[in-house]
């Protein structure tokens, strides 16, 4: 009797295994991975604080590498998040101040930073769009030359320095939180869950993928191509500037040197450990947001161990 329910549990258990997705999943089982390996290798990682910590950090590469999907998905990329995020962050913050220095309401001030702070991301995205689908220049190439020019605008408005914000209250949004979750993890989950939908359940989503499968049979099925790109590159701006809305608001300030640096690359990885292909054409919201914790988890855990991320 024990070896016949032995095998019977055993059969079950096979069962569960060829029943599992596992190349669907494979971004959340590594994240699940990694956290219990993590868990073991130091006992202060599943403590709350480092849990907040490492979900804080990950939402502002998140939140962009959930543009970086849509690009990604038309087989075409963006190299100048980084510097966007600097420019960006250094107008807000700009405008804020001088707001206040006319009328002193920090909530306004606040309202006119996340306005501002959209349209020039979204000005940046419909930049490099542009280059891409009018002047027929390689994404790759676009933004890597957008990615300079974004990076010296910062440098040149913060003179090469720190831009420091005159809004406390713009400071405490910044390290706020609710249920001990900080604020910019529910903007990573609100605009994953729609853009979630965006992507699976439009006509949009479903044009974005025959965009980056194949550009010429797109084009044969009267598929407005230049424009299923633009509305890409554009969103990824406008993400763009909310990460940099949020990140100004945790420093109280944005350093003009620093601020972004590398977040290309976060987003990209998250992107494609994600599971959305690198030559386009399938893409995936939620393997993103999983691929930008398991980078984020990769790291608090070096630091836990004590070995250097940059090694």
């Amino acid at each position: 009797m024990d070896a016949a329910a032995g095998e019977k549990d055993t059969n079950i258990f096979i069962r569960i295994l060829k029943a599992v997705n596992w190349q669907k999943n494979a971004s959340f089982i590594a994240l699940v991975f990694l956290v219990v390996l993590s868990s073991f290798l130091s006992p202060y990682f599943l403590k709350p604080q480092n849990l907040i910590n490492i979900m804080r950090q990950v939402s502002y590469t998140g939140i962009i590498a959930l543009g970086m999907t849509f690009v990604i998905v038309t087989a075409g990329i963006d190299l100048s998040v980084g510097s966007v995020v600097a420019f960006t962050g250094s107008v807000v913050i700009l405008a804020m101040n001088a707001y206040l220095n006319v009328y002193n309401n920090e909530v306004f001030a606040i309202a006119i930073g996340f306005l501002v702070g959209l349209g020039v991301g979204g000005l940046a995205g419909a930049f490099n769009a542009l280059m891409i689908t009018r002047g027929k220049i390689v994404p790759f190439i676009a933004t890597l030359g957008s990615m300079a020019i974004f990076r010296s605008l910062s440098l040149f408005i913060g003179n090469a320095g720190e831009i420091q914000s005159h809004n406390e209250l713009y400071g405490s949004f910044g390290m706020g939180s609710f249920l001990m979750i900080p604020v910019p993890v529910f903007f990573l989950l609100g605009l994953g869950f729609v853009l979630n939908l965006v992507l699976n359940n439009t006509r949009y989503g479903r044009y974005l993928s025959a965009v980056g499968s194949n550009q010429k049979v797109a084009l044969f099925s009267a598929i407005n191509v230049n424009k299923i790109k633009f509305i890409a590159y554009t969103l990824t701006g406008v993400l763009v500037g909310i990460s940099a809305i949020l990140l100004g608001s945790r420093f109280n300030a944005v350093s003009t040197s620093n601020m972004g640096l590398a977040f290309e690359l976060d987003a990209i990885a998250a992107v494609i450990i994600g599971g959305t292909v690198m030559a386009g054409g399938r893409g995936t919201i939620w393997g993103t947001i999983f691929g930008a914790l398991i980078l984020g988890v990769i790291n608090n855990m070096l630091n836990m161990v004590g070995v250097s991320p940059y090694l």
